[in-house]
């Protein structure tokens, strides 16, 4: 996909003092956009659209609006609920995060040190969001109670 390694961009940008021609000229070494990022992810995994926002437990049209690229910047809670439901491993998840523009998950946070636990536990997003309440964190997705109750409605239908 990448033709050039990091190094030789900087030392192109360090040089080169026409940045239009620079960016005409490596065009193809920039990143996709977050979304293409997202289903290609969900492509090479066979996941289909609708179970991946279903499994995000993010608001349906948000989750929608994230993977067709109308919303550009979910916020990091977002984003791991969305790579939890792509079924990410650790690192794939760690590099998702740098490539938003986020820090990766860190041990010596507690909130980051409970999601690295459920990502290598397999914990779904909703699981995460139990333990992580429950363990007096504050949830990735909003009123965990609310979800609760909308949750239990929607399996009752």
């Amino acid at each position: 996909m990448h033709k050039k390694d990091t190094e030789e961009l900087f030392a192109e940008i360090r040089e080169d003092e026409d940045m239009k021609r620079f960016l005409s000229e490596n065009r193809k070494e920039f990143r996709q956009p977050l979304s293409e990022y997202l289903n290609q992810i969900m492509t090479e995994k066979q996941l289909c659209r609708t179970d991946v926002i279903r499994d995000s437990c993010l608001n349906p049209n948000y989750a929608y609006h994230i993977l067709s690229g109308e919303s550009t910047n979910p916020s990091r809670p977002k984003l791991l609920a969305l790579a939890i439901a792509l079924r990410m491993d650790f690192d794939e998840i760690q590099y998702l995060l740098r490539y938003a523009g986020f820090s990766p998950l860190y041990p010596r946070n507690p909130w980051d040190a409970v999601v690295i636990s459920a990502i290598h536990r397999g914990l779904s997003v909703w699981e995460t969001d139990n333990l992580l309440d429950y363990l007096g964190e504050t949830v990735m997705l909003g009123n965990l109670k609310k979800r609760q109750l909308e949750k239990e409605a929607t399996e009752e239908s």
